[in-house]
């Protein structure tokens, strides 16, 4: 049975219910009421009415409702933590802390520690994202002087950076887990949540909505993607360059293993590039076997129904380690966003009669409940610094750099090609 949510609790009190409920709509927000039953109202006339002030103070609040309060604000802040970016909820969120912390020296504490811990942790995420703009910043500049440098051979790439595919691997997933771990739940809220038409309250908070970290996780599995596809037409040998594609398949079979689906797939998607896919030169000199593997269980056809199931042998394996190891299930995070975005569009939030539909809800809290278990396994691995500063910063190779590195590679094999190919050296390497 599910436990009782603590603002459920909050009005199990006849002598508070007596003093709460009224006949008439409340004078402040709108909190309306039928035969003694609280129907509908405001948040903040909620609160206002389960906080004493000068003139209303119910019998028993310091021993009934204060705590239960305090344990609301507490998981909030503890699970939601981002809500409180925005100014007007932090103010909000001491006023009604102090409020509670007035009346007695144990809450006093409570309190305290409750802010000082929601202030530490909005700290860290802000400087995460001092650290994710300065990487953003240093891989702002296209690869393509590598097309312009001579001699390529003493250039590096990412075999000379890290020649052991297991290890890469382990690097991904560092990263990845690094950046899980910054995703706030109520950042999907925010995604996707459309305000309710049927909210006219104009002091509704939508307009301070952020997503950032989630925006930063997909983009990472666009770079990683777009670095796999440089490093394979950057190389000019076509030996070096089936190389570097049996090494990324070895880096993507790890993943699997490790349960990195978002690596493992961000690497398939680079190997997948029309530039990459293009090379059949380069191809024809590489084992493929295992890459088909990859490929059949990441195969979207069915809903991904091959992926979902190895996703589902994860998480089972994951609730029964015994080691951190074995608790990794890094989802492919672009479905994992697509499944609760069709999961909000395609059910309503209020039943015909007007009702929540608190179905859909719960259903959302499972997969976001489940996202949010995932994000807190701390990465086993060794951090190598050398190798993550590769990942993270060195610059990659746009479309239009692709496509040119993979004609110079293999020369274009029909008109269209040609043309192209022309284009591109004029425009990028203004050459003729």
């Amino acid at each position: 049975m599910p436990q009782t949510p603590p603002f459920a609790a909050m009005f199990d009190s006849s002598s508070y219910n007596r003093n709460l409920y009224q006949t008439k709509e409340d004078n402040c927000g709108g909190l309306y009421y039928q035969d003694n039953n609280l129907l509908s109202g405001s948040l903040e006339a909620l609160i206002q009415h389960l906080v004493p002030n000068v003139d209303y103070y119910p019998d028993n609040w310091t021993q009934k409702i204060a705590p239960k309060i305090l344990q609301l604000l507490t998981e909030w802040t503890e699970t939601f933590p981002y809500d409180f970016r925005d100014e007007r909820m932090m103010r909000n969120l001491k006023e009604l802390a102090q409020r509670i912390a007035s009346g007695d020296e144990v809450y006093r504490k409570n309190v305290q520690q409750l802010l000082q811990s929601l202030i530490r942790k909005l700290a860290a995420v802000t400087q995460y994202e001092e650290v994710l703009a300065k990487i953003d910043a240093t891989t702002s500049t296209d690869r393509l002087t590598l097309l312009k440098t001579k001699p390529q051979s003493i250039q590096r790439d990412i075999i000379t950076v890290c020649n052991d595919p297991y290890v890469l691997a382990q690097q991904l997933t560092h990263i990845e887990l690094e950046r899980l771990n910054y995703i706030g739940p109520e950042e999907f809220i925010q995604a996707f949540v459309q305000k309710d038409p049927l909210n006219n309250d104009k002091g509704c908070y939508g307009d301070g909505k952020k997503t950032r970290n989630l925006e930063a996780y997909v983009e990472w599995f666009n770079r990683l993607s777009y670095l796999v596809a440089t490093e394979i037409c950057m190389p000019v040998k076509k030996k070096h360059r089936a190389r570097v594609i049996e090494y990324f398949i070895d880096v993507a079979r790890e993943c699997f293993n490790i349960g990195n689906f978002n690596s493992l797939m961000a690497i398939i998607s680079g190997m997948n590039m029309s530039p990459v896919s293009r090379l059949k030169k380069t191809w024809a000199k590489v084992k493929t076997a295992k890459f088909d593997i990859l490929e059949h269980q990441m195969d979207p056809s069915s809903n991904f129904y091959n992926y979902r199931t190895a996703l589902r042998g994860a998480t089972q394996r994951s609730l029964t380690a015994h080691s951190n190891r074995e608790k990794i299930v890094i989802p492919f995070f672009s479905l994992l966003i697509k499944d609760i975005y069709f999961l909000n569009e395609g059910c309503a939030n209020r039943l015909p009669n007007g009702h929540v539909n608190f179905e859909k809800f719960w259903e959302l809290a499972k997969q976001v409940s489940e996202f949010m278990t995932w994000k807190q396994v701390e990465c086993p691995f060794e951090r190598d610094w050398k190798i993550l500063q590769y990942l993270l910063s060195v610059p990659v190779f746009s479309d239009d750099a692709l496509y040119l590195a993979s004609y110079e590679s293999e020369g274009p094999e029909n008109h269209i090609e040609k043309d192209r190919w022309k284009t591109l050296r004029s425009a990028l390497l203004g050459r003729v």
